[in-house]
C-alpha cells in the first residue's frame, strides 16, 4: 500500500465503462403469465449489501456482488430457459469501493477493482499503465521547461515562509508582535508557549495540529484537494487500486498517517518485487509518477507547486534503498522525468482532474469521485 503525500517509507508494503444500464433489468419487473424467475435477489439482500458498505466490510460487500450473476428465467408455455440479470439498480455495484477504506488486505481492494473492471464499470482503470515505457529517459531542466513550459524551480515543493502568501503572513505576524511590544504588551511568554506546542506537534504528531488549523484557510484547503486529486487520478489511470483519500489530518493520524492528508494506493507488482528483493524500472517509474502527481497537479492548476515535501522524502528514501542506490544526479533526473510525465498525463485529462477536485470538495465518497472521473473521460471522447 502506498500513501502519497503522507506516511512512512513504503518498503514494507508497496504504496502508493461507465456503468451500462442495459446489463440490468428494470427495478420493478413486470409480472407476466407463464414467466417466473427461478432465482433472484430480494430487496432485503440488497439492504444487507448496503449495510456492508456502510460498515466498511469490503469482504462481505464484494462477496455479495460476486454472487450476483445472471439467473435463468423459465417460460412454462414455451419451455425455454433464458439468461437475465438480477433486478439491480444501475450503478449500485460502484458502492463497493466505499468499503475499501477499512480493508487491511490490499489484495481484497485489488479484487474489488478487478471485479468492477471485469463487469465493464471501470472503463479507464489502468488505461495509461504503459505510459512509463514512452518518452525520453533523460530529462534536463531545459527539456522539462520545453515539455511543461515551467522552470524546474516551479515544480519543487516550497518551504513555508518562502512562497505564495506565506512571506506576507510572516511579515505581518512579526510586525504585529513588534507593535504589541512597543505598546507595553509583552506577548513573549505566550509566543514561547505557542512555539513549544508547534515543536511538540511537529515531533510527536507529524504536524497534525498545524495541518488541521491550516485546513480552515480556503486557499490552502483548495490546494490540498488539487494535490490529492492528482495522486488519485494518476493512480487510477496507471491501474493501481485506491484504498481511499484522507483529507482530515486527525483521521489520517488515527490511520497511522502523520501530519498530512493522503491518497492510499496499492501496486501489486511493486509489492511482489520488493518482497523478492528487487525492483524493476517499470514498477519504480509507475510509483514515482503517482508520487509526483500531486506536485504536477499543483503546477498545472497554479503555475507552481507548494506542497509535496513528504512526497519527495518518500522518493529519496526509496532511492537510497535501491540496489545499487541512485546517485544524487540520477535521483534529480528521475524526479524530473516523473513530474514531467505526471504533468502531461494530467494535462491530457484536465477535465477528469477538475471533476475529481470538485467531487472531493463536495465531500463525496470514493465511489462517486471515481464515477465523476469516468463520466468526465467519457464526455471527452
Amino acid at each position: 500500500m502506498a500513501t502519497a503525500s503522507s506516511c512512512s517509507p513504503p518498503l514494507a508494503s508497496a504504496y502508493a465503462r461507465a456503468s451500462s444500464a442495459s446489463r440490468f433489468l428494470p427495478w420493478f419487473l413486470p409480472r407476466r403469465r407463464g414467466h417466473r424467475l427461478r432465482a433472484g435477489s430480494s430487496l432485503k439482500e440488497w439492504d444487507d449489501f448496503e449495510d456492508a458498505v456502510r460498515s466498511k466490510d469490503l469482504s462481505r460487500a464484494l462477496r455479495f456482488l460476486q454472487s450476483v450473476e445472471p439467473q435463468e428465467s423459465y417460460t412454462e408455455a414455451a419451455g425455454t430457459v433464458t439468461q437475465v440479470a438480477l433486478p439491480v439498480a444501475p450503478g449500485r455495484d460502484w458502492e463497493v469501493l466505499d468499503a475499501c477504506i477499512n480493508a487491511d488486505d490490499m489484495r481484497l481492494v485489488g479484487r474489488a477493482y478487478q471485479f468492477l473492471s471485469d463487469r465493464g464499470v471501470l472503463a479507464n482503470f489502468g488505461k495509461c499503465k504503459n505510459i512509463v515505457l514512452e518518452g525520453p529517459r533523460e530529462v534536463t531542466p531545459t527539456v522539462l521547461k520545453e515539455m511543461t513550459g515551467l522552470e524546474a524551480i516551479k515544480l519543487a515543493p516550497k518551504k513555508w515562509g518562502t512562497s505564495g502568501n506565506s512571506p506576507y503572513v510572516l511579515i505581518g505576524f512579526l510586525g504585529g508582535v513588534s507593535y504589541l511590544l512597543t505598546q507595553g504588551i509583552d506577548v513573549r511568554p505566550n509566543l514561547a508557549a505557542i512555539l513549544a506546542l508547534v515543536t511538540a506537534d511537529a515531533m510527536f504528531l507529524g504536524g497534525t495540529c498545524v495541518a488541521q488549523i491550516s485546513c480552515f484557510w480556503p486557499p490552502y484547503k483548495r490546494r490540498i484537494l488539487v494535490h490529492e486529486a492528482g495522486h488519485l487520478l494518476t493512480a487510477y489511470l496507471m491501474g493501481c487500486p485506491i484504498r481511499g483519500v484522507i483529507l482530515d489530518p486527525f483521521v489520517a493520524l488515527r490511520m497511522g498517517i502523520q501530519g498530512q492528508a493522503g491518497t492510499q494506493f496499492w501496486d501489486e507488482k511493486m509489492e511482489k518485487e520488493l518482497a523478492e528483493g528487487h525492483l524493476s524500472s517499470t514498477a519504480f517509474d509507475r510509483y514515482c509518477m503517482i508520487l509526483f502527481a500531486g506536485i504536477a497537479a499543483e503546477a498545472l492548476a497554479y503555475g507552481e507547486a507548494e506542497g509535496g515535501e513528504n512526497d519527495e522524502n518518500l522518493f529519496r528514501n526509496l532511492c537510497t534503498l535501491l540496489d545499487p542506490p541512485l546517485s544524487v544526479a540520477q535521483m534529480a533526473n528521475r524526479a524530473r522525468w516523473s513530474v514531467m510525465q505526471s504533468y502531461n498525463l494530467l494535462k491530457w485529462h484536465k477535465k477528469a482532474h477538475r471533476a475529481a477536485v470538485k467531487a472531493l470538495e463536495s465531500g463525496y465518497s470514493l465511489s462517486t469521485v471515481i464515477r465523476r472521473i469516468e463520466e468526465a473521460m467519457s464526455s471527452e471522447k
